[in-house]
């Protein structure tokens, strides 16, 4: 993504470059954006990624298939069942299996209540980034109840360790339902006060509306996904257009807006909080009794895909096995992958102050996203197993050196 640009201020002295990152107070990870400037006005982008690496895939193939959904879940601790849950979806699709009906809609709830957490954490970070703290403040303190549920349900506030191939690895047990039903009732109170407060507060819509628009058929051209995509009318979205576990058996909307600013990506990710409290509400309901998990003795040879609708949009994982208790390859590519070159196109023509907002729009996620090959003269020189490799070879080195 980082090839000379022809608007650089080498090729035109009356541009600029404002430089954001690699480490800047409004991102959450380590990524560098090189705004090419004239006056304050951003005429066009620079994205260099490459800051997070940690070799997943390669990892994943020094491992067995069961202990992979613990590696995945690591991937992002947002989407930690995003991940393990489309490697699962991969794994069962080699096996030509499919969990049972209990088990679907325990996956379906725990990736709806993750979609709500994730969703407040970006409106939480986009008050903080506009200066609007108070939103930042009050939206992060609703996500403890959130993590409070996750706890409940299965120990744990992050890395929740729910998916298993074949199935799910905990129950949701009957006497939790009441107390589940509490917090999906204050959760639900909250979103409508959050909706109400940014919709109406004209200082907010001032920063969000008009800004940062990403047309459709940019939108398109880039095959973005997810909230992005449904904030600029591309009405896409895996649990409607390939269903899996309990994603046809529950009512629910797509929600999309046609502006494509940020005002219609906040709009979008607020209102299918909704959609999924809906969800988790109907999967309670009507949860099928029986078992949790389809043993699997063997994971015959073959490949398998998986693709589910993470916060951010589709995540996709790829299994091949040789019949062996390993893959022998596992390929993912998160969402962000796909919509952070979009940027590119959004943050054109608008002022360096609106510039860290829409470059955060598309809540972008690196640490799913970074993959890394060198290539020098046409030829491939390092991979993952070679990074990997300096990447132990340093922390060696730094190890004997405190160690004197």
């Amino acid at each position: 993504m980082s090839e000379l640009n022809p608007k650089s201020e080498i090729r035109n002295p009356e541009y600029r470059v404002v430089p954001i990152g690699p480490y800047h107070p409004l991102q959450e990870e380590p990524e560098f954006f090189k705004l090419i400037v004239e006056g304050e006005k951003v005429v066009d982008l620079e994205i260099n990624l490459g800051y997070n690496h940690r070799g997943h895939e390669y990892i994943a193939q020094t491992m067995t298939f069961d202990q992979v959904p613990f590696l995945v879940e690591r991937i992002c601790g947002i989407c930690s069942d995003s991940h393990p849950y489309a490697y699962c979806l991969a794994v069962e699709d080699v096996c030509g299996i499919k969990p049972p009906p209990r088990a679907q809609y325990i996956r379906t709830i725990i990736g709806e209540l993750e979609r709500i957490h994730s969703h407040y954490l970006w409106l939480g970070l986009a008050g903080h980034f506009i200066g609007y703290n108070t939103v930042w403040m009050w939206v992060w303190r609703y996500r403890e109840p959130l993590l409070d549920l996750f706890e409940l349900i299965m120990g744990n506030r992050n890395h929740y360790a729910i998916n298993k191939i074949g199935g799910a690895r905990r129950d949701i047990l009957p006497e939790d339902y009441p107390k589940i039903e509490e917090y999906l009732n204050l959760i639900e109170e909250k979103t409508a006060m959050f909706t109400k407060a940014i919709l109406d507060d004209p200082v907010i819509r001032a920063r969000l509306e008009g800004v940062g628009i990403l047309k459709k058929e940019d939108a398109i051209a880039y095959g973005v996904l997810g909230p992005t995509a449904r904030g600029s009318g591309v009405a896409i979205d895996v649990r409607k257009d390939d269903p899996y576990d309990a994603y046809d058996q529950v009512d629910w909307n797509i929600v999309v807006f046609e502006e494509g600013d940020v005002l219609a990506k906040a709009k979008v990710r607020l209102l299918e909080c909704f959609e999924s409290i809906k969800i988790v509400r109907q999967c309670l309901r009507n949860m099928p009794e029986g078992p949790i998990e389809t043993r699997i003795e063997e994971i015959p040879p073959g490949e398998g895909i998986g693709r589910h609708e993470a916060p951010r949009g589709e995540v996709f994982h790829y299994v091949r096995s040789d019949g062996s208790n390993m893959p022998v390859r596992h390929k993912i590519r998160a969402p962000s992958y796909m919509n952070i070159a979009s940027n590119v196109a959004a943050v054109k023509g608008y002022s360096i102050a609106d510039a860290a907002l829409v470059l955060a729009a598309v809540d972008p996620c690196y640490c799913c996203t970074e993959r890394t090959i060198v290539y020098e003269n046409g030829k491939k020189k390092y991979d993952g197993r070679d990074l990997l490799k300096f990447s132990w070879e340093k922390t060696e080195k730094i190890r004997r050196r405190y160690n004197k």
